[in-house]
């Protein structure tokens, strides 16, 4: 049960998808160096982990009493009673500081980065959910970060790499989400979360949401516009993109949950694929 409670904590299955986009960067940052130092993917891999662990379990002491009334979230450990506020603050304390220690190790930009995105996701991002859909502009940045700070732990550089890889992941976060909340909205009105780009379920909220995975077609192809990727990572993304642009086009023909449903899960494949085939290409590049 200790375990459990503590995957539910930290949102174990999000912290995963952090940790990998972090460690996908992290190999491209090597080859730009021309080597792979393993022991530093793994101070990346554990102090990522860490640092996003802490982000999330900061997000749920805040939203303790509102994830009371959400049925997706009324069984975490701290709104359950099974943790108390003030563990899951030490706990969150610990994996923060040594998080962002086992980070600044590698480099200070990459510490600096991990400390400025726990404190937008938690401070900034969270409390702003109930006021507006801006939210989700604003969540979007610390959710991009992880493959930034991947890159820059290899590579402590922001170069085009870097921006490239930052801004792949930014522009996804959008049909990304918004696919999320518009399936999750019953239960996100319960808590008082304005996450639509409307509010609703509606036209316009599927507009938004189609006009962001229609942005993402172009940003996918900027590894192999730019010459760091090859036509296999180019094509691979433009295939993606498309399936991605169609399952949008689908719920703004339609509006229906199921739509999103679809558009949600497609989501989830469509960035590991991306990132590991621009890994893949651009390793053939360099050799």
């Amino acid at each position: 049960m200790i375990w459990k409670d503590f995957t539910k904590l930290i949102k174990l299955r999000l912290t995963f998808l952090v940790v990998f986009s972090a460690s996908i960067s992290f190999l491209i940052g090597s080859k730009v160096n021309g080597e792979i130092v393993w022991g530093n993917w793994l101070i990346l891999i554990t102090g990522g982990f860490l640092v996003t662990a802490a982000a999330n379990c900061f997000n749920e002491i805040i939203e303790k009493d509102l994830d009371k009334l959400m049925k997706r979230t009324m069984d975490r450990p701290i709104p359950a009673g099974r943790m108390t506020t003030g563990q899951g603050l030490v706990l969150g304390l610990f994996m923060a500081i040594f998080g962002t220690y086992l980070l600044g190790k590698l480099n200070l930009t990459t510490g600096y980065l991990s400390v400025f995105s726990i404190l937008l996701y938690a401070f900034v991002y969270t409390p702003l959910k109930r006021k507006s859909p801006i939210a989700v502009f604003v969540g979007a940045i610390p959710g991009a970060l992880p493959p930034l700070i991947g890159y820059v732990a290899a590579h402590p550089k922001i170069d085009e790499i870097a921006l490239i890889l930052f801004g792949i992941q930014f522009v996804w976060q959008f049909p990304h989400f918004w696919a999320i909340a518009w399936v999750l909205d019953d239960d996100y009105k319960l808590a008082g979360f304005r996450l639509l780009p409307s509010g609703k379920r509606n036209l316009t909220s599927a507009i938004f949401t189609f006009a962001s995975t229609l942005l993402l077609v172009p940003v996918s192809l900027l590894p192999t516009y730019y010459g760091y990727g090859g036509y296999y990572v180019g094509g691979v993304s433009l295939i993606c993109s498309v399936v991605f642009l169609y399952l949008a086009f689908k719920l703004l023909k339609d509006l229906q949950i199921d739509s999103a449903r679809k558009l949600m899960y497609g989501s989830f494949f469509y960035l590991p694929i991306v990132q590991l085939m621009f890994l893949f290409d651009f390793i053939g590049k360099v050799k």
